[in-house]
């Protein structure tokens, strides 16, 4: 796992909703928790395009909710700048469910993927269609 480029304003924070775009069997999970990210006191932990963080599957399959699973954020509706100046912004918040290691637990990725998490997640990387 690489370190983040650019400045990635987190636009995610606890209690988030997002899709899940793999062929695990989650539809809708929320974010749970941030791990690893050194915070502020009393302010909600946030997230942002690459990073991991604690999922609850809300919607999907039997076996797969009311599960603490690890996801990586790879789209996020809030706008972003890359450093050579330009703002990304996508059309929702999306997530993809993973293993404490960073391998995908699904097969394919839909849709775009986040240029800043398939340079860090290299599996995600492999796996995705297209990267913008």
């Amino acid at each position: 796992m690489k370190g983040i480029a650019g400045r990635v304003m987190r636009g995610l924070s606890t209690g988030s909703r997002l899709e899940c775009v793999d062929n695990t069997g989650a539809k809708v999970v929320e974010i749970v928790a941030t791990p690893k990210l050194k915070g502020t006191h009393r302010r909600y932990p946030k997230a942002g395009v690459g990073d991991m963080v604690v999922i609850t599957v809300k919607k999907g399959t039997a076996d797969m909710r009311r599960q603490l699973l690890k996801a990586v954020i790879v789209r996020q509706r809030r706008p972003f700048r890359r450093p050579d100046g330009t703002m990304v912004q996508f059309e929702d918040n999306a997530a993809v469910i993973v293993t404490e290691s960073g391998e995908t637990k699904g097969s394919m990725i839909k849709g775009p993927v986040a240029l800043e998490a398939a340079e860090r997640w290299p599996r995600i990387a492999a796996n995705a269609s297209i990267i913008v």
